[in-house]
């Protein structure tokens, strides 16, 4: 992992790690290796942010950097990741930023960057931001006169054209379904009610959608699903729809409380792909997070899956790599490659609201073939990377893993790994029995922090 640019973007808590002076610096050294890579005129970058506190404090020293070096900015306000991707992409921009830490706590925040074609920033891009700040942006010429950057305010508009899309990509109307959507308090406050009003014939309730800035993913959200499921069996609904602070993952609820998560999503909307002869190279790329029920699943309907390392950049990469549809992680974040170059929350809700309808079943039996098996995750706090790789090169932790993994033979999976975007090493069990599970987990954990 590079000092700034982890595995999503550069992630701090706000003032404690990631302030204004950075996020000034970040915009000058992004204008600097853009402009190279333009190599004429001056580059357009979009920039969108999510609801917390600190987002206009970022957004305004980025929008500083990115002006003082020449940049001309479209200024998005408040919209969600995947909506900054698709606009930076309709709008022929030669960049676009994101300032949110997706599911996490309002005090923390993020800046992430995608290319003009929507997706992340490749590594080596990265690699040339990183040097140009770290080495000292004294190095970047500031502009002057008419040189200098301008602001365009296209919030409006801009939202507008990113749901007239996701309405593009589904043909059914959704009639007669009823639905009830959390917003986390999040970036989908600012869409999600006025894309589902685009559907007259779905009665849609909205809740979690009154941000304050500090209420982002408080008790809600993909990341709390236990008061949406209650909502739900008591109002009868036919589904949930939980996004994130970012909204670029989603989970669900099916009419009986129970959560689907990305695993049984990509089963689904997997099953259909192929049923419309749509699947290319028969083949869902998921992450070595999802549940082993995800692999019996697609082998008993003759679907082939790959798995990458855990994030939705590595599940991108492979998706583009081999020209796959389909691919996501259990946590929610689904991409449809036909339609959006990143997760995209709304996008996959939509996908599974329109194979809802058309099944004409209710959700918990569209999924119900795809069994969870019992799954423990458990987050070690570690000191900082360092500690994080003596761990995880601990021959005493590898044969902890080993002893386990043997005892439970085909019937379970173990999974540690370090955290890509905070101080953690997680432990993943999955077994026939939660009891089983937690055992592992537990015993796994306790050689960690032993470690520590």
């Amino acid at each position: 992992m590079s000092r700034l640019f982890g595995t999503d973007g550069i992630r701090g808590v706000v003032n404690a790690g990631l302030d204004a002076e950075l996020a000034y610096k970040v915009g000058l050294a992004a204008a600097q290796v853009l402009s190279e890579e333009k190599k004429e005129g001056r580059p357009l970058f979009t920039i969108g942010k999510d609801t917390r506190i600190s987002c206009d404090l970022l957004k305004g020293a980025l929008i500083g950097g990115l002006c003082s070096a020449g940049a001309d900015v479209l200024d998005l306000g408040t919209i969600p990741t995947p909506a900054v991707a698709w606009v930076t992409v309709d709008e022929e921009a030669d960049a676009g930023i994101v300032i949110s830490a997706s599911h996490n706590p309002f005090e923390h925040n993020g800046i992430k960057i995608f290319n003009g074609r929507g997706f992340k920033l490749s590594d080596e891009l990265e690699e040339k931001i990183e040097a140009i700040v770290l080495g000292g942006t004294d190095t970047v010429p500031r502009k002057t006169h008419e040189a200098i950057g301008q602001v365009h305010y296209v919030a409006p508009k801009a939202s507008e054209d990113y749901i007239d899309h996701l309405v593009s990509t589904v043909e059914s109307d959704l009639a007669d379904l009823r639905i009830l959507v959390d917003c986390a308090n999040g970036a989908a406050s600012a869409t999600a009610a006025r894309l589902f009003d685009r559907f007259p014939n779905l009665h849609t309730d909205v809740i979690n959608a009154d941000p304050d800035g500090v209420n982002i993913n408080a008790g809600c959200g993909s990341t709390h699903l236990d008061s949406l499921s209650a909502m739900v069996k008591a109002g009868g609904y036919d589904l949930g729809v939980a996004f994130d602070g970012d909204a670029d993952r989603c989970l669900l609820v099916s009419e009986q409380g129970g959560a689907i998560d990305g695993d049984q999503i990509m089963a689904a909307c997997g099953r259909r792909l192929k049923q419309q002869g749509k699947l290319q190279g028969n083949t869902v790329v998921a992450t070595v997070m999802s549940n082993i029920g995800l692999h019996r699943f697609f082998k008993g309907n003759d679907i082939q899956v790959v798995c990458t390392d855990v994030g939705d950049r590595n599940v991108l990469e492979c998706m583009l790599a081999h020209g796959y549809q389909i691919g996501g992680e259990q946590s929610g974040h689904m991409i449809f490659l036909e339609h959006a170059t990143t997760g995209d929350g709304e996008l996959t809700a939509l996908q599974f609201l329109d194979l809802l309808h058309h099944a004409g079943i209710p959700a918990s039996e569209l999924v119900a073939d795809c069994r969870q098996y019992p799954q423990v995750l458990i987050n070690i706090a570690v000191t900082d990377n360092a500690q994080k790789k003596t761990i995880m090169d601990s021959e005493r932790l590898k044969r902890a893993v080993a002893e386990q993994e043997a005892e439970l033979g085909e019937n379970g999976r173990i999974l540690v790994r370090p955290s890509g975007t905070e101080a953690l090493i997680r432990v993943m069990v999955e077994a026939q029995t939660q009891e089983i599970a937690q055992t592992v987990a537990a015993l796994l954990a306790k050689v960690i922090k032993n470690l520590c």
